[in-house]
């Protein structure tokens, strides 16, 4: 599956109507960690889990968003289970740390 861009216009339909777990990647294009973990990310989606989707908020387009979640510093990921934030993590992390976040709200 391909990563979703999420907007104030998707998000409710995509994340926050969604039934499932739905990891989301608070990011910036001038923002050197995030480009470092955009590959992780990527990686996750194309992995395909079962009920996980994956989508990404660039935080200067999205603002709004930014702001709801309380996005101070980025890369911030945020796991959304059946629409609601249930885990918030700053700072990149290796996939094998993602996936566990994931696999703990199963």
């Amino acid at each position: 599956m391909a990563v979703l861009t999420l907007t104030q216009e998707n998000f409710q339909t995509e994340v926050a109507d969604n039934s499932g777990i739905v990891l989301v990647d608070f990011w910036a294009t001038w923002c050197g960690p995030c480009k470092m973990f955009a590959p992780v990310i990527d990686e996750i989606a194309a992995g395909n889990l079962p009920g996980v989707k994956v989508g990404k908020v660039d935080v200067d387009q999205q603002p709004d968003l930014a702001g709801q979640f309380r996005v101070m510093s980025i890369p911030t990921l945020v796991l959304f289970k059946d629409g609601k934030a249930a885990v918030t993590s700053v700072g990149v992390k290796s996939k094998k740390e993602v996936l566990e976040m994931i696999e703990k709200l199963r």
